[in-house]
């Protein structure tokens, strides 16, 4: 395919940037509020940590809610990149959002990266409240 499909993955805080908008002149893409998941950020230890470091990671990954959230999630994102795919999209946004975009949707948005590069699928990861979390884009 000459125009492969690349998923853009965006965390945000509702409190702060609200969604992203989707620059790729799609005007949609998918947005998972985490708001509803167990939060790190109600408690003092980590505060000044985000959804990339161990312990939140850690946090995070004990409650069952979020791995099925997240389970949910891939269901959905499966079928839109395989429909993408046969058609020659090349642009799918997803964002994920808590009230602070640091911890909840970090995790999350690193979790999907994780899972569709797994796929072999193209992908750049932005987090918007914390642009140093960014790493070089995978193409």
């Amino acid at each position: 395919m000459n125009n492969p499909l690349t998923v853009r993955i965006y965390s945000f805080g509702y409190h702060f940037s609200g969604i992203p908008e989707d620059t790729s002149m799609n005007n949609g893409g998918f947005v998972f509020d985490c708001r509803f998941l167990p939060n790190p950020g109600r408690e003092a230890k980590f505060s000044s940590l985000t959804g990339k470091d161990g312990e939140v990671i850690e946090y995070l990954s004990k409650h069952e809610i979020v791995d099925r959230f997240l389970e949910q999630v891939f269901k959905i994102i499966n079928m839109a990149v395989e429909n993408y795919r046969s058609r020659g999209f090349t642009n799918l946004m997803i964002s994920f959002g808590c009230t602070g975009g640091q911890h909840r949707s970090v995790y999350c948005a690193e979790k999907c990266a994780a899972y569709l590069k797994s796929k072999n699928i193209s992908v750049e990861v932005h987090h918007t409240e914390f642009p140093d979390l960014n790493e070089d884009q995978d193409k």
